[in-house]
């Protein structure tokens, strides 16, 4: 039988190794058994799953997984927390729990072991408390390093939900909601209050589920984010000028939208990630028009740039 760690049981293991939580590790500890259960259930997990968690801390979520009947293999940067997790992990669940331990950076793993003690390629699920001030890079990391993981259940911070979870026409819309859509699903999932925590953050935290895509894209992925971070470096401009400097010209922006399908005076914001796909693509397809007479590529409306590099569109 598991034994979920209380308020008082996290407490005292921070001060039997001397810990104190750091802003700079993102370092906000579950105290409440109820809501680690909750992510557990909220993740939706078939029986067994092999899953990976990163920061696992003082063991609150990872307890909650291996009660559930799960395998565990836990990825913690921090060499205190990660000397003291095995030792917890055998007083509150027992010795033959399926659990390994990673001591490393979570954003430098490209590889896992197999808590279960199987051949299995790597880990189906990725639940995991996020620490705040890494959230959205460690998240993409393992989805582009695990293509194994096809669910998704991670606690960030409110606002980093809200944009994870966005979608095209949004104010939250941005570079990590296209590009975690590039991998599945995106939905919120639920809200976690502060009080839950130690030491309790500033804000709410929020859950958000991916649930990877059954046949994933075939575009060059890094031709696709390169193309979304330009897009949204100038979110205020047109695509024509935001694209600018990737295309190498707006005159060519325009061409390789016009071949996409996508309006050149549209912005980044209303982009669902097939435009994004759709205009790497015809990056990749479209041929480089010939210039004018004037020396300069003409657009899509036929009408060469000015001597600025501007089209009408880009001067409002």
């Amino acid at each position: 039988m598991t034994n979920l760690l209380s308020a008082r049981d996290i407490r005292a293991l921070a001060a039997e190794i001397g810990l104190r939580p750091t802003k700079q590790r993102g370092q906000n500890f579950v105290i409440d058994p109820n809501t680690v259960r909750m992510i557990v259930s909220a993740a939706e997990l078939d029986e067994n799953c092999r899953v990976v968690e990163i920061g696992p801390g003082l063991g609150s979520l990872t307890l909650a997984l291996l009660e559930a009947g799960h395998a565990v293999t836990a990825v913690e940067v921090d060499p205190v927390l990660a000397a003291r997790l095995p030792a917890t992990i055998e007083t509150h669940h027992g010795a033959d729990a399926a659990f390994a331990l990673v001591t490393a950076d979570a954003l430098h793993v490209t590889d896992l072991p197999d808590a279960a003690g199987s051949a299995a390629p790597g880990p189906l699920a990725l639940v995991a408390n996020l620490p705040y001030n890494v959230a959205v890079p460690v998240l993409l990391h393992f989805l582009a390093a695990f293509p194994t993981i096809d669910t998704v259940l991670v606690m960030v911070q409110a606002e980093v939900a809200d944009r994870l979870a966005a979608g095209p026409g949004s104010r939250t819309y941005g570079v990590p909601s296209a590009k975690a859509q590039w991998y599945g699903t995106v939905t919120r999932a639920g809200t976690i209050g502060k009080n839950v925590f130690w030491p309790a953050p500033n804000i709410d935290s929020g859950l958000v589920r991916i649930t990877r895509h059954a046949h994933p894209y075939t575009a060059e992925k890094q031709a696709v984010f390169s193309c979304i971070d330009a897009a949204f470096a100038q979110r205020r401009k047109t695509l024509r000028s935001a694209l600018s400097g990737w295309a190498g010209s707006p005159a060519r922006a325009e061409q390789i939208l016009t071949a996409a399908g996508v309006d050149p005076r549209a912005r980044g914001e209303t982009l669902t990630i097939t435009d994004f796909i759709a205009i790497a693509e015809a990056a990749e397809t479209t041929s480089v028009q010939a210039p004018t007479a004037s020396g300069a590529a003409p657009t899509a409306s036929g009408t060469a740039p000015t001597a600025s590099g501007m089209g009408e569109e880009d001067r409002a």
